[in-house]
C-alpha cells in the first residue's frame, strides 16, 4: 500500500494543474462543511458542559386554556417542588437581570443573573477560587454576597488575587465577593459578568408572578415522565402551601395549567437549530457539486490513461488492481482535498462566528475538535470513493477493457463517457438551482422584512438607552419617577435633541412586562384567568418620538401623570379584540386587577412588532410613567426606564458623550445601559434571517459557480470530441452559426434537465426552510421563475466559448486529425 501511495503521488506530481484545481475544488466544499458542522457541533451536538448533563432539565409550564405553550416559574411553584418533590435531586430558579455597579472608575450597568442558591449547586459548578452560594446566602436578611465571572475579575477587578472578602456596590448595596466563576463559564445562553442570590422571603409568595425560569437535576433513576407527572401532583399543594393571594386552584385547573418539561439544551440552544440544520444541508450541496466537478476531472484524466489501463490489462493486472489504482488516487486526493478544507474551514469558522447573529448560543464551544476532525476525515474518504468509482466503473468493466484494447475508438464507448460526464453535470445544475431558489427565498424574505412597519419610524435618528436607580440612590418611588422626569428634560436640551420619552420599554429591545388585564362589559368567570396582555409605562410625548401614530383619542399628558389620572392608551390590535372600531375604544374602561380602580381609554395608537419583525405584533397597554393604586401600590412607578431619543446627531461620538454627561450631571451613579440606535434595534431583528441570507447566499454562489464550471468542461470536452464531425459538417456547408447554434444547444439540453430536476427537488427544500421565511409562499412563483430563467441564460453564456471555439474550427484541419 505505501508503495502504491508513492506511486500516485508521483503521478499526481506530474499534473500538477490537475492536482491543484481538483484540490481546491474539494478544500471549498469539504471546508465549508467542516465549519458549519463545527457549528452544529458546539451549539447542538455538544453536551452541556456541566456534569452529567442528561440529568439537567429546564422547568417550564403551560397553559393552553390561555393559549400558552410555554408559562415560567413562579416562586411559589419553586418552592413547592423544592419541598414536595420526588423525582428531584435539586430544583434552582434564575433570572437573568442588569445590575448597577458603583465605586470604580465609572458607575457600570453589567449583564447580573439573579439565582437560587441551588441553582449553581445543581450544575455542579466549581469556581476557580472562593466557593458558590450557600443556602444561608440565599436566606432574607442574610449578608448580600456576590459571584464574579473570571473576565469581570480580569478586566474589571484587575485580577486581585486577594479578590474574596472585597466588597462590590452592587445596586447601591456592598456584596461581599465569595467566588470567581470558571474561565469561560457561561450560564445556559448567557454570560453574566456577576451572580446574586434571590433571596426570596418565603412569607410573601403566592401562586403568581411568573417571571423566572426554572431548571432542576434529576434523581438517578428518575425520568422526565416520572418528573413531569410528579408536578402534576403537586401543582394543587401550591395553592395549601401560599394560600395568600394569587391564584386560585379552579383558576389553574381552567386554564389546564400544567408541567412541560424537556432537556436542559432546549433552553441553552432556543431555536436556532432549524436555521443551522438548513446550513449544514446548504453546505452539503456543495460539497456533491465538488465531488461532481472533480468526478469529471477524474473522467477526463482516466481517458487520456487508457492506452496505460489497457497495457496493464494486456500485461495480466484484472480489474481489481485497476479499480484500487483509481480509488487509491481517488482517496489520497479526498484525504487531501480534506486538509485544505481544514485550513480554509479554520478561517472561515472566524468570519463566520463574528457574521452569527447575538443570539447564537454557545459560541464559546464551537471549535475544530475531535468530533469535527472525525467528520471532515469521513465526508473527505467520502468524497474521495464517490468521484473515484466513476472511472472504476466506466474502465473496469470487461466491454470497457475490450474497447480499450481496440483503440478507443468506439462510438458507444464515446457516447457511454458522454453520458456519465453530462449525467453529473445535470446534477450540478440541478444542486445548483435548488441552492439558488434557496437563496432567492431568503431575499425575498428580506425585502419582505423591509417593508414591515416596526412600530417606529427614522431609525437612524432615535436612540434608545436605559437607566435604573436603585433604592440606595433614590428612596422614594414618587423621588424616582420626579428624578427621571429632570434627566429627561435636561435631555430634551441638548442641541439637536428634536424630542425625548420615557418608557418602561423601546419596541423591540428585549424588556417586556405581561399581566393580566379586565374589561369592562367583558366578565370574566371567577374560575377562569383573564387574558394576558403586554404592558408599558410611558411619559407623554413617547408615540410622537417613536412615530407612531394616534388613531383614534388622545395621548398621555402630564397632567395625566401629576394628578394621578386613571387613563391609559391601547394599541390598535387590542382595540379591535373588543370594539369595532378604534374609535369606539377611546371612553371604554380596564383594570389590572380586580380590586383596582378602572381606567379610561384615551386612546389608541398603532401596532408595534415589540417582539421582532418576524413575529405578531403583541396587544399593548400603555400605562402612565407613574400610575395610582396599580396592584394595591398607592403609587406605582418603575425604577428602571427606558429613554427613546430622537435627534439628528444621533451616532456622533460627541452627541453621546453629551447625553452622558447631562444624565451624569443629575446623578454620576446611574449607568448608561443598553444604548442602540433605531437601525440597531431593526437589525438585531434581522439578525437571524441576515446571517441564514448570506450563508445560504455565499453557498448558492460558489454552487452556481461550480456549476458553470462543469458545464463549461463538459461543453468543451464534447467540442474536441466531434472536432471532426464538426470540419465535415463545415466542409459539407454549414455555417458558422448553425455549429454555435448546435453546440449551444447541446448546452441548453443538459441545462434544462438540470433546470427541471432542479425545481422538483427545490420545492422539498422550500418546505424545510418554511420556518425560516415571513410572509414569502416556500414555492414563490417568482423566485422559482426567476431562477429557471436566470440559470439556463447564464449557464448558455458559459457555453458560448466553446460554441465560438467549436465554430473557428477549420475544416481541413479537423479532417486530417486523429479524432
Amino acid at each position: 500500500m505505501r508503495r502504491q501511495i508513492a506511486y500516485v503521488l508521483r503521478k499526481l506530481g506530474r499534473a500538477p494543474t490537475f492536482t491543484a484545481i481538483t484540490l481546491i475544488t474539494l478544500g471549498v466544499g469539504i471546508g465549508a462543511n467542516t465549519a458549519i458542522f463545527s457549528v452544529v457541533n458546539g451549539v447542538l451536538l455538544k453536551p452541556l458542559p456541566f456534569d452529567e448533563p442528561d440529568q439537567l432539565i429546564g422547568v417550564w409550564h403551560q397553559a393552553p386554556g390561555l393559549g400558552f405553550d410555554q408559562v415560567n416559574q413562579s416562586p411559589a411553584l419553586h418552592f413547592t417542588y423544592v419541598d414536595e418533590g420526588r423525582h428531584f435531586d435539586q430544583v434552582g430558579m434564575w433570572d437573568n437581570v442588569q445590575l448597577n455597579v458603583t465605586g470604580l472608575e465609572q458607575p457600570q450597568r453589567v449583564e447580573g443573573m439573579a439565582v437560587t442558591w441551588e441553582t449553581l449547586s445543581l450544575l455542579r459548578v466549581r469556581p476557580s477560587s472562593g466557593r458558590v452560594f450557600s443556602e444561608e446566602d440565599d436566606q432574607p436578611g442574610s449578608p448580600l454576597t456576590v459571584l464574579v465571572s473570571h473576565d469581570y475579575w480580569q478586566d474589571e477587578l484587575g485580577a486581585d488575587p486577594n479578590v474574596l472578602g472585597r466588597t462590590l456596590t452592587v445596586t447601591g448595596e456592598p456584596h461581599e465577593i465569595i467566588g470567581v466563576m470558571p474561565r469561560g463559564f457561561g450560564f445556559l445562553r448567557y454570560q453574566p459578568d456577576l451572580y446574586i442570590p434571590f433571596q426570596f422571603d418565603r412569607s410573601e409568595v403566592f401562586l403568581g408572578n411568573f417571571s423566572y425560569q426554572a431548571l432542576a437535576r434529576l434523581k438517578e433513576g428518575s425520568t422526565l415522565e416520572q418528573a413531569s407527572a410528579d408536578i402534576e401532583r403537586m401543582i394543587p399543594l401550591v395553592v395549601e402551601k401560599f394560600p395568600g393571594g394569587g391564584l386560585s386552584l379552579d383558576q389553574i385547573q381552567a386554564a389546564g395549567f400544567g408541567p412541560n418539561l424537556h432537556s436542559l439544551k432546549e433552553d441553552a440552544v432556543g431555536d436556532i437549530g432549524t436555521v443551522l440544520w438548513i446550513l449544514l444541508g446548504a453546505v452539503g450541496i456543495i460539497l456533491l457539486i465538488a465531488c461532481a466537478n472533480v468526478a469529471n476531472l477524474f473522467l477526463v484524466r482516466a481517458e487520456a490513461r487508457e492506452r496505460e489501463v489497457a497495457v496493464r490489462r494486456a500485461l495480466g493486472a484484472d480489474r481489481t488492481q485497476i479499480a484500487s489504482q483509481f480509488l487509491t488516487e481517488s482517496v489520497l486526493l479526498g484525504t487531501l482535498g480534506g486538509a485544505v478544507g481544514v485550513a480554509l474551514a479554520w478561517g472561515g469558522l472566524q468570519a463566520l462566528v463574528s457574521l452569527a447573529p447575538d443570539t447564537l448560543p454557545r459560541v464559546s464551544e464551537i471549535t475544530l475538535d475531535g468530533r469535527v476532525m472525525a467528520f471532515t476525515g469521513g465526508i473527505s474518504i467520502l468524497a474521495g470513493m464517490f468521484f473515484g468509482l466513476f472511472p472504476v466503473f466506466r474502465y473496469g468493466s470487461a466491454e470497457m477493457v475490450a474497447s480499450l484494447k481496440e483503440g478507443g475508438r468506439g462510438n458507444s464507448s464515446s457516447r457511454k463517457r458522454l453520458t456519465a460526464r453530462n449525467g453529473l453535470v445535470v446534477a450540478q445544475m440541478a444542486l445548483a438551482l435548488v441552492l439558488l431558489v434557496g437563496s432567492g427565498l431568503m431575499v425575498r424574505t428580506f425585502q419582505e422584512l423591509q417593508d414591515v412597519n416596526p412600530g417606529f419610524t427614522e431609525p437612524e435618528s432615535l436612540l434608545a438607552l436605559r437607566l435604573s436607580i436603585p433604592e440606595a440612590e433614590v428612596e422614594g418611588i414618587e423621588e424616582v419617577a420626579a428624578t427621571h422626569q429632570e434627566i429627561l428634560r435636561r435631555i430634551e436640551g441638548i442641541p439637536g435633541v428634536e424630542s425625548a420619552a420615557l418608557t418602561f420599554s423601546v419596541t423591540m429591545d428585549g424588556w417586556d412586562s405581561n399581566d393580566a388585564i379586565y374589561v369592562d362589559g367583558f366578565p370574566v368567570a371567577e374560575d377562569q384567568l383573564p387574558p394576558i396582555r403586554r404592558f408599558k409605562w410611558i411619559s407623554p410625548g413617547y408615540f410622537s418620538t417613536m412615530g407612531n401614530p394616534i388613531v383614534a383619542g388622545r395621548d398621555l399628558t402630564w397632567s395625566d401623570i401629576y394628578d394621578r389620572n386613571d387613563v391609559a392608551v391601547v394599541s390598535a390590535n387590542f382595540a379591535a379584540e373588543y370594539w369595532d372600531s378604534p374609535s369606539e375604544a377611546v371612553g371604554q374602561r380596564i383594570r389590572e386587577w380586580t380590586e383596582g380602580p378602572w381606567r379610561e381609554i384615551v386612546g389608541v395608537v398603532g401596532e408595534v412588532k415589540d417582539d421582532g419583525l418576524t413575529a405578531d405584533a403583541p396587544a399593548i397597554i400603555y400605562w402612565p410613567q407613574v400610575a395610582n393604586q396599580m396592584w394595591g401600590e398607592e403609587i406605582f412607578a418603575h425604577r428602571s426606564m427606558a429613554y427613546a431619543i430622537r435627534s439628528s446627531r444621533v451616532g456622533s461620538p460627541d452627541f453621546m458623550r453629551e447625553v452622558r454627561e447631562t444624565i451624569w450631571a443629575v446623578n454620576p451613579n446611574l449607568p448608561l445601559a443598553n444604548v442602540r440606535t433605531g437601525t440597531e434595534l431593526l437589525e438585531r431583528s434581522m439578525s437571524r434571517t441576515s446571517f441564514t441570507l448570506i450563508m445560504i447566499g455565499i453557498a448558492g454562489g460558489v454552487a452556481m459557480i461550480l456549476g458553470l464550471v462543469g458545464i463549461y468542461g463538459v461543453i468543451s470536452y464534447v467540442v474536441s470530441q466531434r472536432t471532426r464531425e464538426i470540419g465535415l459538417r463545415m466542409a459539407l456547408g454549414a455555417e458558422r452559426d448553425q455549429v454555435k447554434t448546435m453546440v449551444l444547444a447541446q448546452a441548453g439540453r443538459l441545462t434544462l434537465v438540470g433546470v427541471t430536476v432542479g425545481l422538483l427537488s427545490a420545492v422539498g427544500l422550500a418546505r424545510l426552510m418554511e420556518s425560516v421565511l415571513y410572509n414569502v409562499d416556500p414555492v414563490d412563483p417568482a423566485t422559482f421563475g426567476l431562477v429557471a430563467v436566470v440559470l439556463p441564460a447564464v449557464a448558455l453564456l458559459a457555453s458560448w466559448v466553446p460554441a465560438r471555439r467549436a465554430a473557428r474550427v477549420d475544416p481541413l484541419v479537423a479532417l486530417r486529425s486523429e479524432q
